[in-house]
């Protein structure tokens, strides 16, 4: 039998657009699971751009609203690709409702907001996902089950990090990411949640840190509201203060020993999209670069008789959910089709009624890293990772 969700998106920027075509796609693509996606209301602050993504994707209506979308009783699930200062409004009065919840990582500005909208999630017993897109890539998943049969032994040393140059040009415009007040955090938010919770999965939870932070460009062009993207350059006029860092850099190391660092820049000449992990154990190394994400290098100690060096494998058929994107090998798969693969998980946790990853439990357990690399730009020395409370 047919499994039916109601989808609402709220947030008709690039990231709304991308979610909107992962769950128009889902029953097409995963045919198999026999799982029906309607796309019910999208929502956006600007009414043209709400219009456009209805007639776009074929939502059955838009609003400027979002309220109207939580409040909806037609509605099983919500989307939320807002900026981050709306996160915490938006999640409660959706939890409240009793509706199913994905949103965008980092999920809330700091460590507080996070756990109030971990603990309005939990306390109305409604399921979660968070937008760590890069875990699905197949190749990934076949490094985590790797590491998880023991393939690598134990691991002993672990390096993480995600450069970018999306903010590299002066003139790029002044979006909210680069405001304090409207994102919390810079590059410690947006890129190094990425590399946490990467490094989570692959390598398990992480005990202490020590890291740095720093501001490369100070100022930029002032974005004009509801049009372009954290990648649009600006013109010559009036410009606004950059209020958060640009890069951040951390040693760090995990429950198990291990050391790691783990490095994130969005200023960054020379990288495109280098989101990347290197892993080492007692039996072996894995290597992956999100640009060149359908590759995979591995080496392990049985096999050195035969050759020496890394192993470059290419994602295929079998590797998780490849074959249902492509029948060979050769074929690449892309950035929207992670967040496929990532809207399709969703639906099976909404489906089963039971929670899957990753929800906002592992949100909290990604800031929470966060929060002692913040603490030791203050102390200037190696932080706990502590849990974070809601304040009453």
């Amino acid at each position: 039998m047919t499994k039916s969700i109601r989808v609402g998106v709220i947030g008709m920027g690039w990231m709304g657009t991308v979610h909107s075509r992962a769950y128009r796609n889902i029953a097409d693509r995963f045919r198999h699971a026999d799982i029906s996606i309607s796309l019910v209301v999208c929502a956006d602050e600007v009414e043209a751009r709400a219009r456009d993504a209805q007639s776009r994707f074929g939502f059955t209506r838009s609003t400027t609203d979002w309220r109207e979308v939580v409040a909806d009783p037609e509605i099983d699930m919500v989307v939320i690709a807002t900026s981050n200062n709306t996160h915490l409004e938006m999640i409660q009065a959706a939890a409240a409702a009793g509706k199913h919840i994905f949103c965008e990582k980092p999920v809330g500005r700091d460590p507080q907001e996070t756990a109030a909208i971990q603990k309005a999630a939990q306390d109305n017993s409604v399921l979660t996902a968070v937008g760590y897109n890069y875990r699905w890539a197949p190749v990934v998943q076949y490094a985590r089950q790797l590491i998880r049969d023991g393939a690598l032994g134990e691991i002993t040393h672990y390096r993480g990090r995600f450069l970018t140059d999306y903010g590299s040009n002066p003139n790029g415009v002044l979006s909210w990411r680069f405001e304090r007040d409207t994102a919390g955090w810079g590059t410690l938010g947006d890129l190094m949640s990425h590399v946490i919770d990467m490094g989570h999965m692959l390598a398990g939870p992480i005990s202490r840190v020590v890291s740095q932070q720093k501001q490369f460009i100070s100022e930029r062009p002032l974005a004009t509201p509801g049009e372009g993207t954290h990648f649009s350059v600006g013109g010559q006029g009036p410009k606004g203060q950059v209020t958060n860092e640009d890069y951040v850099g951390a040693m760090g190391q995990f429950a198990n020993g291990a050391p790691a660092t783990f490095e994130v820049c969005r200023v960054v000449k020379g990288q495109d999209c280098e989101m990347a992990f290197e892993v080492n154990g007692t039996k072996g190394a894995l290597k992956w670069n999100y640009e060149r994400m359908n590759e995979l290098q591995l080496r392990l100690a049985e096999d050195e008789h035969q050759h020496e060096g890394f192993t470059l494998l290419r994602a295929g058929p079998q590797h998780p959910l490849f074959a249902d994107f492509y029948p060979g090998l050769g074929m690449s798969m892309g950035y929207e089709d992670l967040k496929l693969i990532e809207g399709y998980r969703f639906a099976q946790s909404i489906v089963a009624g039971k929670q899957g990853e990753p929800g906002f439990d592992a949100a909290l357990a990604v800031v929470e890293v966060l929060a002692a690399m913040s603490r030791s730009w203050e102390s200037d020395q190696w932080e706990p990772v502590t849990a974070v409370e809601v304040k009453s």
